[in-house]
């Protein structure tokens, strides 16, 4: 069997409705795994996509603005391989930014990843199993960014808490890995290339001179839920073709 098989596993991805989420349960199914597609809004066209080229999907609506929505995720399922896409993120300048904005993002994109992990590894370690859980994270787990302060913190967050998990479950039989994306060409980045300067600006910085596909975010995926990563944990790997090396 290949090192990049997941014949026989079953992933779990949040945010599978859409962008690079909907390429992740795409590439993972495509790989062999039957996956569960986990999304705010409607994952049908995730699920439709994979049934159609027989693969196994179904789907599951969980809003994580309440980060405890999905603890109860894993109960019986047994899941091997969780992928936390689900992020959102608020713009203002710093000195104006609300409360509230900055507890939404948080909720999400740090509290959520944190106690769904959490509820997945009781479930792995309780049937003696073994688990793969994948973070997405962002160029913003390492750099500061401008006007999106939670969402910065929430992504040093994660970085953080993949390192932590890692060191501490790693020995037990879950690898815990993150992928920090460049500038990827979905629904949110649409207004960015659509602007003749900032596009031009942006990709005037990135070695591979082009924008980011989901694809290439989801292929790295499949590495890390894959066992060619057995030996894997604690990584924080940027695919952002070369922004980061400049």
């Amino acid at each position: 069997m290949s090192a990049f098989s997941l014949t026989d596993r079953h992933a779990l991805v949040t945010g599978a409705n859409t962008g690079i989420g909907q390429a992740i349960a795409i590439a993972l199914a495509r790989a062999g795994a039957a996956v569960t597609c986990v999304g705010r809004r409607s994952c049908a066209e995730t699920v439709e996509t994979i049934t159609a080229a027989g693969g196994q999907a179904k789907e599951v609506l969980v809003d994580f603005s309440d980060p405890m929505a999905g603890v109860d995720l894993f109960k019986g399922a047994e899941i091997d391989i969780l992928v936390n896409n689900a992020g959102i993120i608020r713009r203002a300048d710093a000195v104006d930014f609300t409360e509230a904005d900055w507890d939404d993002v948080m909720n999400v994109n740090a509290k959520a990843v944190f106690f769904t992990s959490q509820a997945f590894a009781r479930e792995v370690f309780a049937r003696g199993g073994r688990g793969k859980i994948v973070n997405i994270a962002s160029l913003l787990s390492f750099q500061g960014g401008i006007r999106v302060p939670s969402y910065t913190t929430s992504k040093h967050g994660v970085a953080g808490m993949t390192k932590l998990l890692a060191n501490e479950w790693t020995k037990s039989g879950i690898t815990v890995n993150a992928i920090a994306p460049g500038y990827i060409a979905t629904n949110n980045t649409e207004a960015l290339r659509d602007d003749p300067e900032r596009s031009s600006e942006i990709l005037g910085r990135i070695p591979a001179g082009r924008w980011g596909r989901p694809e290439d975010i989801a292929e790295t995926a499949v590495f890390f839920a894959a066992p060619a990563s057995d030996y894997v944990s604690g990584a924080v790997l940027n695919v952002d073709g070369g922004w980061l090396a400049r």
